[in-house]
């Protein structure tokens, strides 16, 4: 028989207790603080909640003492308290437990043989305890725990990990931390470990005197793992990063690395967010690289965000990218995104958006990287652009109507040996007024063009003029049917429709020859630009057409759902006048038939998917180029890429390339029948398993591989290996080999040998998962006593 006693009432009403609100994890890459398990009550609250005791028998004083014999129990709030024997003072706030002592805190629990300790205050000391905390499942032993208030606690000759213990008698953990004392801050989220060394498979892989390490995904200020390397042109790399969480909303990285072949670089990521506004700035200085014997630079700014005004809100947006040499793309690879190109563009725009229009002023210059051997002919800097888009959203009669006025200085900055230039002002207007008619079962488009353009340049044109003005209207008519009919395929009851679509246009022929090029070129010949106005993307040419673009497109869809499982494509342009209007070096087109396009697509499951287009030449009797994709994902963690690409030089009648490009990822233990589980995205298949990932991409036409990321990733449950060997193309005769490897101890922290292999699987392998993700933490009532 039990006894039971409630030794304080509360003052008032107790607020319902319930578990905190899940929440976004914060990420490496994310800014915003991690809603982890917060404190339920205030310490006025706390104050007043009665304390709950029971067990075999009862003795003592009202509100003076209680001692509790035989499973002994005490409750206040999120606070539990089980023993063979307690007793519990009063006027002190204080217990004494022996026997099998065992605490559940908000769901962190602990075991020992004997337990002094004030509860509401929770200070004081706990013998020979075992400890688990919920929010990562971490879990170690020790010969004393200290608690020094609700949130701190002192663990001496402490052990801790988060391997979970199988029911083995000889079971020890595959990785363990073992210290002489552990700090632990639960509000902070962080242990401090003094006089630690970090074992692997029963091996000490880092002894150090004192290392900070995190409870929970929660952002944190210290050292974050160093990372060793080596590749073929830096030769041996360490990097010491070091992270300082400035704020939930603002942090900074720096990342001082030491290369063996090439001296010490130096670099920084600043972020921050804020409401109005948010960005990332990155920067990196190199002193005498000796890879290029000078010094090497680079930054990057990004800046997004609004600006209150009197006259209505305004946006400024920041892009700005420079580096030091024309060499930098290539030799800093693990630079942003951003850096890692042979254009960099540095842009900034203000805009202001008022009813209808948006006005904005914009300004853009390139930074071109050259290769002597593969030059690239800069593009025009637009110092400044003004322009001005209106698009009302409710005109009368079902019109649209859309109006673009445009003034740029263009200036070419920095050109390429023997590249002409002509630096000038371009103004025009453009408007464009249609009239959908659209039914159930056809659409008709009427719409009517007009572009007025007008440029003074600095030096003469062609026609030995500074002036000239271009003026050109164009008409469109597009309209198309659709049929629809119930049918069946493989079995399965499908809706098939039949699209058949017409598209005209024309607009008549103006000499532009005389005119320069700033920001032109052809379009992509593809199906949405076959049934376009303008063959040219850009405002210096408007071609001359006279076309009739003829297509077809026949879709299965699942009439339950809706998801398309199958498509056909085609179509073709009628040409009714020969083409004048043209780029230098570009050849008129005169067959009254264009290439024909095809193309089909199945998403007949989930698991696979195909796609692919062709173009088909009449005149060469031959496709001149071809884009196939298919893709084979049965599970989490089990996907197949493959992709084929090929082009065909109808001038120089020869293949100008044939890629192959084949990316995996997949568990090797399916070859012995091991399918594991599936645990879910970002939990992985279950421990004790291995797993191929990779990318190939393959020249044919130069028999030889471009871009190789290869690797195997084994999930150990509490630790992940990886090692990816990854040989990337620079140039056309330059490449960077890299072989990296990661030993990740889960929830805890990462070893790293050269860069980090995870970033390279993510931006190489398509689809790839990563085994561990953060999860929404667990409410404390998960782990309810």
């Amino acid at each position: 028989m039990q006894a039971h006693a409630q030794l304080a009432e509360a003052a008032g009403t107790v607020p319902e207790v319930t578990a905190p609100a899940p929440g976004d994890q914060a990420q490496d890459l994310q800014l915003k603080p991690s809603t982890l398990l917060q404190e339920t009550y205030t310490p006025e609250v706390r104050s007043q909640q009665p304390i709950y005791i029971k067990g075999d028998s009862l003795s003592g004083q009202p509100d003076i003492k209680a001692s509790v014999h035989g499973e002994a129990e005490l409750r206040r709030g999120d606070t539990m308290i089980r023993a063979d024997k307690l007793d519990y003072a009063v006027p002190d706030d204080k217990v004494n437990a022996v026997g099998s002592v065992h605490i559940n805190k908000a769901g962190n629990v602990f075991d020992g043989s004997k337990l002094d300790l004030e509860v509401d205050a929770f200070k004081g000391s706990f013998e020979d305890a075992s400890y688990r905390f919920l929010v990562n499942s971490a879990h170690g032993e020790s010969s004393r725990v200290d608690f020094l208030d609700r949130d701190h606690a002192v663990v001496h000759h402490a052990t801790y990990t988060t391997c979970q213990r199988d029911d083995e008698a000889s079971w020890q953990p595959a990785w363990q931390l073992q210290a002489e004392t552990i700090h632990v801050d639960m509000a902070e989220e962080v242990g401090v470990a003094e006089n630690a060394k970090l074992k692997f498979k029963g091996v000490t892989i880092l002894p150090v005197p004192r290392m900070s390490f995190p409870l929970s995904d929660k952002r944190k200020s210290g050292f974050l793992p160093p990372t060793q390397g080596m590749d073929s042109q830096g030769g041996f790399e360490y990097t010491q990063p070091y992270y300082w969480n400035i704020a939930p909303n603002r942090d900074l990285t720096l990342f001082p690395s030491v290369m063996t072949r090439r001296g010490v670089n130096l670099g920084a990521q600043f972020r921050y967010l804020e409401p109005s506004y948010s960005g990332e700035a990155y920067a990196n200085y190199m002193p005498g690289d000796s890879l290029r014997d000078r010094d090497r630079w680079g930054y990057s700014w990004q800046h997004r965000g609004t600006i209150d005004s009197p006259i209505g809100g305004l946006g400024l947006n920041l892009n700005l990218n420079r580096v030091s040499d024309d060499n930098y793309w290539r030799d800093f690879r693990w630079a942003p995104i951003a850096l890692r190109q042979r254009l960099l563009p540095s842009t900034a725009n203000l805009s202001w958006a008022k009813g209808d229009g948006v006005l904005s002023l914009n300004v853009v210059r390139y930074q071109t990287l050259q290769d002597p051997a593969s030059p690239i002919a800069p593009p025009y800097s637009m110092v400044p652009q003004l322009q001005y888009r209106y698009t009302p959203l409710e005109l009368p009669h079902g019109l649209d109507f859309t109006m673009v006025a445009d003034t740029t200085r263009f200036e070419l900055i920095r050109p390429l040996a023997g590249q002409i230039g002509n630096n000038g002002q371009r103004s025009y207007v453009q408007a464009q007024l249609s009239r959908p008619f659209l039914s159930p079962g056809a659409f008709i488009t009427p719409k009517l063009m007009l572009h007025s353009a007008m440029y003074q340049t600095d030096q003469f044109m062609s026609n030995g003029s500074k002036s000239a003005q271009r003026t050109l209207p164009t008409f469109s008519l597009d309209s198309g049917l659709i049929f629809e009919r119930d049918t069946s395929l493989f079995g399965k009851k499908l809706t098939q429709t039949f699209e058949p679509r017409a598209f005209y246009t024309y607009t008549p022929y103006r000499d532009q020859s005389m005119l320069p090029l700033y920001d032109t070129g052809r379009s992509d010949f593809n199906f949405a630009s076959i049934f376009s106005e303008n063959d040219y993307v850009g405002q210096d040419r408007i071609a001359d057409n006279h076309l009739l673009t003829l297509g077809a497109t026949s879709r299965f869809f699942d009439p339950d759902t809706g998801a398309e499982k199958f498509k056909l494509a085609i179509a073709q342009r009628v040409r009714f006048s020969d083409q004048r209007v043209l780029l230098p070096g570009e050849v008129p087109a005169t067959s009254r038939f264009s290439d024909i396009l095809l193309g089909a697509a199945v998403n007949w499951t989930d698991k696979w998917s195909f796609e692919g287009t062709t173009q088909y030449n009449q005149d060469l009797k031959r496709t001149v180029r071809t884009t196939a994709t298919a893709r084979y994902s049965p599970s989490n963690y089990r996907t197949f890429n493959i992709g084929y690409r090929t082009q065909y030089d109808t001038t120089a009648q020869t293949d100008a390339s044939k890629l192959v490009d084949v990316g995996w990822q997949w568990p090797i233990n399916d070859l012995w029948g091991d399918k594991g589980k599936d645990l879910g995205p970002g939990r992985g298949q279950g421990g004790g398993r291995w797993y191929a990932v990779g990318r190939l991409n393959y020249s044919i036409k130069d028999k030889q591989l471009v871009d190789t990321v290869v690797g195997f990733e084994y999930d150990g449950c509490c630790w992940i290996g990886r090692v990816v060997l990854e040989r990337l193309q620079s140039s056309i005769t330059q490449s960077n080999l890299r072989l990296l490897f990661q030993l990740e101890f889960v929830g805890f922290s990462r070893l790293s040998f050269g860069a980090d292999p995870e970033r390279s699987l993510k931006q190489n392998v398509p689809r790839y998962q990563y085994l561990r993700e953060a999860v929404t933490p667990p409410s404390r009532f998960t782990n309810y006593d």
